[in-house]
C-alpha cells in the first residue's frame, strides 16, 4: 500500500517586489499510514505554503506531490479538487465554519458535495459529532458555541468523508491552553484510532512531543527532528 503523503523535491516560490522569494526548496518528506507527524517551525518560514503543497491547494513549481502513490502535479483542477475531497482531511487554525449552518449540517455539507444522501450524510455527522462530546449541540451554529466546541466541529467536519491525510495548521492555536490541551487529545485520539496519517503544524513543543515525530523546516528543506 502506498504512503498517504510523500513530497520528492518539492519547491515553491513566489514573486515579491524584490524579487524572487523561495520558501521551500528541494523539499521531501514521507507520512506513512497511521503516523502522525508534528511540523514545527518559527513563523514565515513556509509550514502553511508546504500545507498547502501536501494538500493539493497549491503546485509546486519543481518536484512532485503524491497522495497514496498517485504523483498530482500534472493532474488537472477537477481531478485534484477529487482528491482533496475524498482523501485528504483539513482543520486550521481557525473553524471557518459556516455561520448560517448549524454544527451538524456544517458537518454534514462535505458528505454531500461528494455526493452522500442528505439522510445519511446527517446520521454520520451527528455520529462524529457525538465523539466529541457535542450529541446535544448539533442544531446549534457556531455563534452559539465556545471556541473549543467550534474547532471539534471543524475537526469532525475533516473527518466526515474518512481521509486517509489529515493536515492541520496550527489546530488549536485560537484556544486557551487547558481547551487546547483537550481538543488536542481528541484530535489524536480519533487520527490514531482511524489509521490515519497526519501532518500537523504547531508552535507547541508539548504537542507535538505527543506526535510519533517531529519535522522542522530550515532553508526552505525539511529536517528530521
Amino acid at each position: 500500500m502506498s504512503d498517504p503523503l510523500r513530497l520528492a523535491g518539492v519547491a515553491r516560490r513566489y514573486r515579491t517586489e524584490a524579487g524572487a522569494l523561495e520558501v521551500l526548496r528541494d523539499a521531501d518528506l514521507t507520512i506513512a499510514r497511521g503516523e502522525i507527524v508534528a511540523l514545527v517551525a518559527p513563523s514565515g518560514t513556509g509550514k502553511s505554503t508546504l500545507l498547502h503543497l501536501a494538500g493539493l491547494l497549491e503546485r509546486p513549481d519543481a518536484g512532485e506531490v503524491f497522495i497514496a502513490g498517485q504523483a498530482a502535479g500534472t493532474l488537472d483542477d477537477g481531478a485534484r479538487t477529487a482528491i482533496r475531497r475524498n482523501t485528504i482531511g483539513f482543520v486550521y487554525q481557525f473553524h471557518h465554519l459556516l455561520a448560517e449552518f448549524t454544527a451538524v449540517e456544517n458537518v454534514m455539507l462535505p458528505q454531500m458535495t461528494a455526493g452522500v444522501a442528505a439522510g445519511q450524510a446527517r446520521t454520520r455527522a451527528a455520529e462524529l459529532l457525538g465523539t466529541f462530546g457535542l450529541a446535544a449541540r448539533l442544531d446549534h451554529r457556531p455563534g452559539k458555541l465556545s471556541g473549543g466546541e467550534q474547532q471539534r466541529v471543524a475537526i469532525a467536519r475533516a473527518l466526515a468523508n474518512s481521509p486517509a491525510l489529515l493536515l492541520a495548521d496550527e489546530p488549536t492555536g485560537n484556544l486557551d491552553a487547558t481547551t487546547a490541551g483537550i481538543v488536542f487529545a481528541q484530535l489524536l485520539a480519533e487520527a490514531r484510532g482511524r489509521g490515519l496519517a497526519a501532518l500537523i503544524a504547531t508552535h507547541n513543543p508539548e504537542l507535538a512531543a505527543r506526535m510519533d515525530r517531529v519535522v522542522t523546516l530550515r532553508d526552505g528543506r525539511i529536517i528530521p527532528g
